[in-house]
């Protein structure tokens, strides 16, 4: 599988770049200090922003590797970082990954989850070498799930007790997939 890496995505509201070291006060703001939007995430809320910038420098090192596809969502209209969306567990073999995205509470319910995560489908099925994208939420957040059917993936099962939450107890998740012919076809 030939890997294209994170590379600029822009739509009508949002500019889909690398982010920045320079982004750790928004995000820290914004979303990785909120535990109403950690809340459903494999990560706790961030206590300082130093943590924050830990997490950036982190991603910046992987962001050198043409097989990472991570990217800051910032929102064009106030040129501020509100968001991430990633591909993550990449498998070059079966040409596929796992997406997951985080995004400032002050933006939800406005589409523009749906918007970064149409973007980034049609990035890595047109100009990338996947063949199937697959994600998952709690089924306790079924707003996510409502983003994942926007943007025509299928829910193809549930996890019993797959993810251990920071309320230190076991959360059924609903899996969902989308293959690049459905993709396409929409």
């Amino acid at each position: 599988m030939k890997h294209i890496g994170t590379k600029e995505l822009s739509t009508k509201r949002l500019l889909l770049r690398k982010i920045r070291l320079d982004d750790d006060r928004d995000m820290f703001e914004q979303w990785a200090s909120d535990p109403q939007v950690t809340k459903y995430l494999t990560w706790s809320a961030h206590q300082s922003v130093e943590d924050t910038r830990h997490i950036i420098a982190l991603w910046l090192r992987d962001l050198e590797e043409p097989h990472v596809y991570r990217w800051a969502i910032e929102l064009k209209s106030i040129g501020k970082v509100i968001g991430t969306i990633d591909l993550v567990n990449v498998d070059s073999r079966h040409k596929c990954g796992v997406f997951g995205y985080c995004l400032s509470a002050q933006y939800w319910n406005q589409g523009i989850a749906s918007e970064a995560l149409r973007a980034m489908l049609r990035y890595l099925f047109e100009e990338g070498d996947f063949h199937r994208i697959e994600a998952s939420h709690l089924i306790e957040n079924p707003a996510s799930g409502k983003v994942m059917n926007k943007c025509g993936m299928k829910v193809e099962g549930n996890k019993r007790k797959k993810f251990l939450g920071h309320d230190g107890k076991f959360h059924d998740l609903v899996i969902y997939g989308i293959l690049k012919e459905e993709f396409l076809l929409d």
